[in-house]
């Protein structure tokens, strides 16, 4: 099992910044305000550098998670000019947060939605889903079965496929969700801006398919962008695809098993994101169980109430800036006592209960 790997990417590689399109969105919906940005000096002091910000997604419109931005701008664009037609009932796979809010937002706008999640997804995300008066079907397979088999649902249907993965063929609807993913980097710019601290050194980002990542690196790899953060992916062991597709230089599929981190437990890259994690990103880092579910309550212990989807991003900057082997890690990053590192903590507690200390053991 791969824990680390640095990625030696072209310093100089660049690409397109995302539209700004998709944040005017957001900021026009009803309900919409800036997730917090946190500073936790004691998590500076653990890791040695000069400030830890978290940016919390617990609450992101109304919802317990990121996903809500990639939706409601997917969701609107896929369903554009359709007003007309009548109701039309999107599909996705999820192993939750983003089928909750694709569910939501079909609502909102009239719409159906069915949902298909794979094995292991907890009862709470499926009753959230369910409570946005979603049709679920399970299926008794991986994330990859589920997003195969919802792309066949659609077809037979004739619905309107709203999925967070990319593979050839099917690219434009994940585009969107990574457009709308990009709002939650540009408001961490405007806050750190405001509270005096400049750019991040350091972004650790959780990776499911990639297309949160992809979103982070198109924004700070873009050519609107400041030069020097560097980008660091996040996936549990159970899970992780990044490292093993960058040694062989194209996207592979691992195996996955069963974690907490249910929202990362994608076993293949996003094929629209892959050119972006080759070129852009600076390192990969795996967990384990019991790193994240510790993570997630020392997060609560300091007021940030995270799913361990989200707390994931601590247990990864814990792996890569102390212990054994942290002064070369850190030298890769470039991470100093003054540097500023930004968490995505990427969903609340309420969209994926952390297990209880005393179940470590188990979870591992």
């Amino acid at each position: 099992m791969i824990t680390w790997y640095a990625n030696h990417r072209d310093p100089e590689w660049a690409c397109d910044s995302p539209p700004e399109s998709a944040v005017a969105f957001h900021r026009a919906l009803e309900g919409y305000t800036a997730t917090p940005l946190v500073e936790l000096p004691q998590l500076a002091v653990e890791l040695g550098v000069g400030h830890v910000v978290v940016k919390d997604e617990s609450l992101r419109l109304g919802l317990p998670a990121f996903k809500a931005l990639g939706a409601s701008w997917a969701v609107h664009r896929a369903l554009e000019g359709r007003e007309d037609v009548g109701p039309m009932t999107v599909v996705t796979a999820t192993d939750g947060n983003h089928g909750r809010a694709v569910a939501r937002f079909s609502r909102l706008l009239g719409h159906n939605a069915s949902i298909v999640i794979p094995a292991g997804v907890s009862r709470t995300a499926v009753d959230a889903i369910r409570g946005e008066g979603a049709e679920v079907t399970a299926v008794d397979g991986s994330y990859d079965d589920a997003v195969a088999t919802a792309a066949r649902l659609c077809e037979e249907i004739g619905g309107v496929l709203v999925q967070d993965m990319a593979w050839e063929g099917y690219e434009e609807v994940p585009g969107w969700i990574v457009e709308g993913y990009a709002t939650l980097f540009s408001e961490a710019d405007e806050q750190l801006m405001l509270a005096g601290m400049g750019r991040p050194d350091v972004v650790l980002v959780p990776t499911g398919v990639g297309s949160l990542l992809q979103a982070a690196l198109a924004h700070y790899r873009g050519h609107r962008a400041e030069p020097g953060t560097a980008v660091v992916s996040v996936e549990p062991e159970v899970a992780a695809c990044v490292a093993p597709s960058l040694i062989a230089g194209k996207p592979v599929t691992v195996e996955t098993g069963i974690t907490v981190m249910a929202g990362l437990n994608c076993g293949t890259p996003s094929s629209l994101a892959w050119p972006y994690i080759e070129h852009g990103l600076d390192a990969a880092v795996a967990i384990s169980e019991r790193a994240d579910i510790q993570a997630a309550h020392d997060l609560a212990a300091l007021g940030i109430t995270s799913g361990p989807c989200g707390a994931a991003s601590l247990a990864a900057a814990r792996l890569a800036l102390t212990g054994e082997g942290s002064e070369d890690r850190r030298r890769h990053l470039g991470v100093n006592g003054d540097s500023i590192i930004l968490l995505v903590v990427t969903e609340g507690s309420a969209a994926n209960p952390v297990p209880a200390l005393e179940d470590l053991t188990a979870a591992t």
